[in-house]
C-alpha cells in the first residue's frame, strides 16, 4: 500500500501573515501558528489559528513577546511557547501560555537562561526542553523540565554534547536527541555536530550512541518503527574530501536501537533527490521527505516516501508550493508543512495526508 494512491496533498487557505521560522502546534482540530520572521527578518508577534474543518483562519491576540524559532507545544487547552529569538535577534528566556478557551496569553516562569533552537517534547503533562543556543551563540547542554501545576523549571542532568536545533523523538521511556548543526571549530571553520544521545526519563541518565557517520548540515531526521533516520543535507568537505565546497547529498543513514549500530551506507537506499533544509516526518510507519533546497535555482516541490519493508524510496505527488525552511507539525494521518521560503516568506499551509486503503 506504499503507492502514490494512499498519499495526497490537502491545500488550506494561506496564513494571513507570511512567515518563516514560525512555531506550530495542533490541538483539537485547530492548527496554531505563532511568531516567526516576516519579510524584513524581524521577529513577529502574529498568532493565528486555522480551523481545519471550517478551513478558516482567525487572528488571535499577539504573543506578548514577539519571537521566532521558539518551541511550541499543546498541553490540554494550553499552548506553551518557550524561548526563541526576539526582534533584536537576542535569545529569549521568556515562556508564555495561550489559554485556548479564554482566548488570552499569560506569562509563565522563564527559563534560567535565554535560549533559541530548543528541542522540546512533552510527556505526562510535563515539558522537557533540551539544548539551545545562548546569547554568546554557543550551543547549550541544558536540560530542564516544566510542570504547569508548579509553574517551575527544574534542571535535569545536562546533555553530554551541547547542541541546538536538534531533532528530539520520544520512544518509550527515552528522549532521543539527534544533532546536525554547524559549530565553529578550529582551523576548518564550521564543523557539523553529529551527536546522537538518549535521555532515560526514569533513571534520569544519558546514554551516548555512535555518532551519525557522515558530517552533514541542514540534514533532516525522522523516526519510524523505532528506527532513526538521518537524511540528506549539505555535505561538508572533510580534510580528505575530493569536493572543495559543501554540496547537496541524498545520503540515508539508519540507526537500529536494538542492534545499537548505524546501517552501512548503501546506494540502494539513497533518496531519489539530493536535498537539504527540508521537512522529514513519519506517516503510517513510513518516512517522508518534502521540499527543501537542491541543485535547482528555486526550492523543491518534490516529495518521496521510504518503506522499511521494501527498503526503497518512491515518488509521491509534489507539494503544491515548492518551499524550504518550512515549519512542520504532525497531526493524526497528516503532516503539515507551514510557511517557509518560496520566493520570499511564504503563507502556504499544505498537508500531506495518508488515506488508508479501505
Amino acid at each position: 500500500a506504499a503507492g502514490t494512491g494512499t498519499f495526497a496533498w490537502a491545500t488550506f487557505p494561506a496564513m494571513p501573515t507570511r512567515r518563516v521560522y514560525c512555531s506550530a502546534t495542533h490541538c483539537d482540530g485547530q492548527l496554531f501558528v505563532l511568531g516567526g520572521c516576516g519579510g524584513g527578518g524581524r521577529a513577529l508577534g502574529a498568532a493565528e489559528v486555522l480551523d481545519l474543518t471550517a478551513q478558516r483562519w482567525t487572528t488571535l491576540p499577539p504573543l506578548p513577546t514577539p519571537r521566532a524559532g521558539a518551541a511550541a507545544l499543546a498541553l490540554g487547552k494550553q499552548i506553551v511557547v518557550v524561548g526563541g529569538v526576539d526582534a533584536a535577534q537576542s535569545p529569549l528566556a521568556s515562556v508564555e501560555v495561550y489559554h485556548v478557551d479564554e482566548g488570552k496569553w499569560e506569562k509563565k516562569a522563564a527559563l534560567a537562561q535565554p535560549s533559541m533552537g530548543i528541542s522540546a517534547v512533552q510527556r505526562d503533562g510535563a515539558i522537557y526542553a533540551l539544548g539551545g543556543m545562548g546569547a554568546d551563540t554557543s550551543p547549550q547542554a541544558l536540560v530542564r523540565v516544566y510542570e504547569p501545576a508548579k509553574d517551575h523549571w527544574q534542571p535535569l542532568p545536562s546533555m553530554p554534547t551541547p547542541c541546538y536545533g536538534a531533532s528530539a523523538f520520544l520512544q518509550g521511556n527515552k528522549i532521543f536527541i539527534l544533532a546536525s548543526h554547524l559549530r565553529a571549530g578550529g582551523r576548518q571553520g564550521k564543523l557539523p555536530v553529529t551527536a546522537f544521545e538518549a535521555f532515560d526519563l526514569e533513571t534520569r541518565s544519558w546514554t551516548r550512541y555512535p555518532s551519525v557517520p557522515s558530517r552533514r548540515a541542514f540534514a533532516a531526521c525522522a523516526m519510524a518503527d523505532g528506527v532513526v533516520f538521518s537524511l540528506g543535507g549539505l555535505q561538508q568537505p572533510g580534510p580528505h574530501n575530493f569536493y572543495s565546497r559543501p554540496h547537496f547529498v541524498n545520503t540515508v543513514e539508519m540507526f537500529d536501537p536494538v542492534q545499537g549500530t548505524w546501517s552501512k551506507p548503501s546506494r540502494a537506499i539513497r533518496m531519489r533527490e539530493k536535498r537539504a533544509d527540508f521537512v522529514a516526518g513519519c506517516l503510517g510507519g513510513r518516512v517522508v521527505a518534502v521540499g527543501g533546497l537542491g541543485n535547482q535555482s528555486c526550492p523543491l516541490d518534490s516529495v518521496e516516501v521510504f518503506s522499511l519493508s521494501r527498503k526503497k524510496w518512491e515518488p509521491l505527488p509534489p507539494m503544491p508550493t515548492g518551499r524550504c525552511s518550512c515549519s512542520s507539525c504532525p497531526a493524526p494521518s497528516l503532516l503539515f508543512v507551514i510557511g517557509g521560503v518560496a520566493q520570499g516568506p511564504s503563507g502556504a499551509v499544505e498537508a500531506l495526508c495518508l488515506r488508508e486503503a479501505p
